[in-house]
């Protein structure tokens, strides 16, 4: 599956062999594991010397806990999770944290349960009104406290005037495990990576009210994260660690038939452990959301995109930065962009990229447009955060003492 590397073997006999040879990775239960799952299994780890030895974790709080004891040398992982333990806020001791490469953009949906669509409420004006007129909270998933999950469901939450630390409950539920949750009855609805959303669909539990992309096309999700000390310790195993999964993001995209290869292969026990028909779809674009309408989504789940999806961009960081000073995760604001430079690590995927001919890692800033019209550019990020209407800034970091 492999398309031959000029001269991999320079990587494996030169001063530039991996220090340590046998990665344990950690993964959750989620499609946009992909890259990791076809990196490790397909050979595109060997020709640079690597085995990587998958780890499914139960939940994203153990993958924290292994990748801070070094049980994980690296993993596939939640934006906000490497940050908020960076920070000190994630619910262990501040640890140096690193971003190796984005992972994938796009992919993760809000559903919200049959109760709820039975009541007519299968819209953001219905779903406003609901909360602000009834008498009991809803009540809504997400992944991690401070995860990619929890913050789009909170900017979707509050771009409709809906306060969602004060408005509606939430809970942390790990992503396998949101169907039966909502199967059961225990929430209202969730935020979550596919295929659960799909599968949520599929068994008829509930529709999909918005996906991530509408909140903020192209927008970062999963990265490869590890700690500063592995990287400081073998900085030529991360820069090989991330040609293979380059290597693997770049093939998954190369072709339809790839895309549906690698459905297939996540659809095993020991990955997503899911039907195919919950996973292909969506990892295709083709979306059905449970209330009759089906589109080709321009911004699904991506893996690559000529280089553009894994630049670990200093704005991506530095955006999840200003949702923990909103939403009172942070009581002051970090020095952003300092904060971010020690945790992208630019200078590894540059090395990496060029090796592979990936060139779109020219810009390490760039500029989006979210869904309540505000453009976040990393320009100003302490106005950034004090510029929205719903916010919780006054508020101490009382949301992960609940968790």
């Amino acid at each position: 599956m492999t398309e031959s590397v000029a001269g991999p073997l320079a990587w494996i006999n030169g001063s530039d062999a991996p220090e340590k040879t046998a990665i344990n990775l950690g993964f959750m239960a989620l499609s946009d594991c992909a890259s990791v799952v076809v990196a490790a299994t397909q050979g595109f780890a060997q020709p640079y010397g690597l085995t990587l030895n998958l780890k499914r974790q139960s939940s994203w709080a153990n993958l924290r806990d292994k990748l801070v004891s070094g049980e994980l040398d690296a993993a596939h992982s939640l934006y906000g999770l490497i940050y908020a333990v960076h920070l000190g806020i994630g619910g262990v001791a501040a640890t140096d944290m690193a971003v190796l490469m984005g992972l994938n953009q796009n992919g993760q949906s809000i559903n919200l349960s049959h109760g709820l669509q039975g009541l007519g409420v299968t819209g953001p004006e219905a779903l406003d009104r609901h909360v602000h007129q009834s008498h009991s909270k809803l009540t809504f998933a997400q992944t991690f406290p401070t995860g990619t999950h929890a913050m789009w469901l909170y900017y979707w939450l509050a771009s409709q005037g809906i306060h969602p630390l004060q408005d509606v409950d939430s809970v942390v539920v790990p992503p396998p495990q949101m169907v039966a949750h909502l199967q059961a009855g225990r929430i209202d609805g969730f935020c979550v990576g596919e295929p659960w959303s799909a599968s949520a669909v599929k068994q008829n539990l509930g529709f999909t009210l918005a996906t991530s992309q509408t909140i903020w096309p192209d927008h970062p999700e999963k990265v490869l994260g590890c700690t500063r000390a592995f990287v400081e310790q073998y900085p030529n195993t991360a820069r090989a660690l991330v040609m293979a999964i380059l290597e693997a993001s770049r093939f998954i995209e190369q072709s339809t038939e790839n895309r549906r290869s690698t459905a297939q292969l996540l659809s095993a026990a020991e990955y997503l452990d899911a039907p195919i028909d919950c996973i292909e779809p969506r990892l295709l674009g083709d979306y059905a959301d449970g209330l009759g309408n089906r589109w080709q989504d321009p911004h699904a789940l991506r893996f690559h995109g000529g280089g553009e999806v894994n630049v670990p961009y200093l704005s991506d960081g530095m955006w999840f930065m200003t949702q923990f000073r909103r939403w009172g995760l942070l009581r002051e604001d970090p020095d952003y962009l300092d904060v971010a430079r020690q945790v992208q690590q630019l200078g590894i995927y540059h090395d990496a990229a060029t090796a592979l001919g990936v060139t779109a890692w020219a810009q390490d800033m760039r500029s989006s447009q979210l869904i309540d019209g505000k453009i976040w550019n990393g320009s100003d990020p302490a106005a950034y955060a004090r510029s929205f209407k719903l916010h919780a800034m006054a508020d101490t970091p009382a949301l992960l003492a609940r968790r």
